[in-house]
């Protein structure tokens, strides 16, 4: 783990801890211009609770880098620009702040939160800017023992996979045989679907004979009563007849 000196010390080890400007808040509040991106030399100061000139000797020592992460400096035209962005981005107390906010004569310098938490792993004579560095190298520390964690559990799941392999190189043979059986079960399958299709049509056939032997069957019904009727009357004379003429014979 890195110390506090290393990271002083360290140009490297600092660009490692550029993306924790999160870290800044947690320490103090650090109140940024209008624009919420920006602050000034004096702002900066206020920020470590140190005076401007410690800033600017930290800022001129290390310019390069403080450059690189962000430090700007406005002349001229791009200078009154920004004052004028600034005095419409507090609109309406514009007027009232006007002469409380400082318009350099000839240059203004801008932090960023990047620039700003890179004066923090730079400045050594603030007791804010160690506890920001005491808290990055805490919050580097706690990631540091999540990830050995986290190689531990890897570890224990290779572990585990290693006995999975061996395992599944033993199953592969089963699940071809089962694989052989689902293909000879969905031919059987198919085949079954086959029969039963041919079952249905026949029975739609034999559902079609049935319709017409019952239609046969009450044309045979109607000329069975048709045939009682007519043939009733005839038989019951003959018989009438039969019977007188035994009559006459006793």
């Amino acid at each position: 783990m890195p110390t506090e000196v290393a990271l002083l010390e360290s140009r490297a080890l600092r660009g490692e801890q550029m993306g924790r400007v999160d870290v800044l808040d947690k320490v103090k509040s650090l109140v940024m211009l209008p624009d919420g991106i920006h602050v000034r030399t004096e702002d900066v100061a206020r920020y470590f609770e140190v005076s401007t000139e410690a800033v600017k000797k930290v800022t001129q020592r290390h310019r390069a880098e403080v450059v690189e992460n962000g430090l700007i400096l406005l002349r001229g035209s791009e200078l009154q620009l920004f004052h004028r962005d600034m005095l419409s981005l507090w609109g309406r107390e514009a007027r009232d702040v006007r002469e409380s906010y400082p318009q350099a004569a000839t240059q203004l310098t801008l932090y960023t939160r990047r620039t700003v938490l890179n004066i923090a792993m730079l400045l050594r004579d603030s007791d804010i800017a160690r506890c920001v560095r005491t808290y990055l190298l805490d919050a580097e520390e706690s990631l540091r023992e999540q990830y050995a964690s986290l190689d531990q559990r890897v570890t224990r799941i290779e572990s585990c996979l290693s006995g999975v392999g061996s395992a599944l190189q033993e199953l592969g043979p089963v699940l071809v045989r089962m694989s052989e059986r689902f293909d000879s079960l969905d031919r059987k399958v198919e085949m079954t679907h086959q029969v039963v299709g041919a079952m249905s049509l026949r029975l739609t056939d034999v559902q079609q004979d049935v319709v017409r032997l019952d239609g046969r069957l009450d044309c045979f019904a109607r000329q069975l009563r048709d045939l009682r009727r007519r043939t009733g009357p005839r038989g019951q004379h003959g018989r009438n007849g039969q019977s007188q003429g035994a009559s006459g014979g006793s």
